[in-house]
C-alpha cells in the first residue's frame, strides 16, 4: 500500500535571502530594538513581492527577533517590530559559552593547533574598515576554529545553537569603535596559548574575554533599552538573487 503524504510547501530560496538581509540588519543595528517593520515597506525596498517578506518574517517571529508590535488604546498597531534585547537571556547564553569555550581550548591547547592566521588577519582588517557585519562574522570564525580545534564536534554544535542571539548583541556593542581593537589583541593572545600548548593561560585569557564580553553587552543592552526607537523601516534593500 503507497503511503498517502500530504503534499509539502517549499519555502522560496528567496524568503531565505529576506530571511538573512533582515537578520542582518537586527545584528549590525541597522533596526534596532522597538523599532516598526512593516510588510509593505520591506517588500518595497528589497524590490519583492509580499510573500517572501511574510515568509520571512514569521520566521523571525518565531526565532524571537520580531514581535507584535504593542496595542494602542486597547487596539493592536498593525504590523511588527524588533524585539528587544533580554539582557538577562544573554548573560545566561554567555554563561553557557564560556564553558564550552574553556573546554574547547584546554582541548586545543593539549593538541598544540595552529589557529588559521588569516583569520586574525581578516578581523584585524575588519576592524579597521569598521564593517560591523564583517566583524561579527570575523568573530565567528575565530571561535569556530578553537571549537574545530578542539577536535570534539559536539562544542561547535552546542556552542552555535544560540549564535544569532549572541551576534545580535554583539552588533550592538561593536557600533562604538573603542571596543574593537582590543577584542582582537585578546584573540590573538588566545590563538598564541593554544599553539603553545599552554592550556591554563589559555582558559584564562578566554574566561576573561568572555566575561568582558558579556559585561559590556549587558551595559549596551541597557542603554540602548531607554533610547526611543524610531517608527518606521529605515534600511536599504540589498540585491536579492532570483
Amino acid at each position: 500500500m503507497t503511503a498517502q503524504l500530504l503534499r509539502l510547501e517549499t519555502t522560496p530560496d528567496l524568503a531565505d535571502q529576506v530571511y538573512r538581509a533582515l537578520l542582518d540588519a537586527i545584528s549590525s543595528g541597522s533596526l534596532r530594538p522597538g523599532q516598526r517593520i512593516r510588510q509593505e515597506e520591506l517588500a518595497e525596498q528589497f524590490a519583492v513581492s509580499r510573500q517572501p517578506v511574510m515568509q520571512a518574517l514569521r520566521l523571525l517571529r518565531k526565532d524571537g527577533f520580531v514581535q507584535d508590535a504593542p496595542q494602542n488604546n486597547g487596539e493592536r498597531v498593525r504590523g511588527l517590530q524588533v524585539a528587544p534585547l533580554d539582557g538577562q537571556w544573554i548573560a545566561q547564553v554567555y554563561q553557557v559559552r564560556v564553558a564550552l569555550d574553556r573546554l574547547a581550548v584546554r582541548l586545543a591547547a593539549q593538541r598544540r593547533v595552529r589557529i588559521d592566521p588569516t583569520v586574525l588577519a581578516a578581523g584585524r582588517a575588519a576592524e579597521r574598515e569598521g564593517d560591523v557585519k564583517t566583524l561579527i562574522d570575523c568573530d565567528l570564525a575565530f571561535h569556530t576554529a578553537i571549537y574545530r580545534a578542539a577536535g570534539n564536534p559536539l562544542i561547535e554544535q552546542s556552542a552555535l545553537l544560540h549564535w544569532h542571539h549572541i551576534r545580535r548583541a554583539m552588533g550592538l556593542a561593536l557600533q562604538l569603535e573603542h571596543l574593537r581593537a582590543p577584542v582582537w589583541d585578546e584573540h590573538e593572545a588566545i590563538a598564541k596559548a593554544i599553539a603553545q600548548g599552554n592550556a591554563a593561560l589559555a582558559e584564562a585569557l578566554i574566561t576573561d574575554h568572555s566575561e568582558k564580553a558579556s559585561g559590556t553587552l549587558a551595559e549596551q543592552i541597557a542603554f540602548a533599552s531607554a533610547e526611543p526607537a524610531e517608527d518606521t523601516v529605515q534600511l536599504r534593500g540589498p540585491q536579492l538573487s532570483r
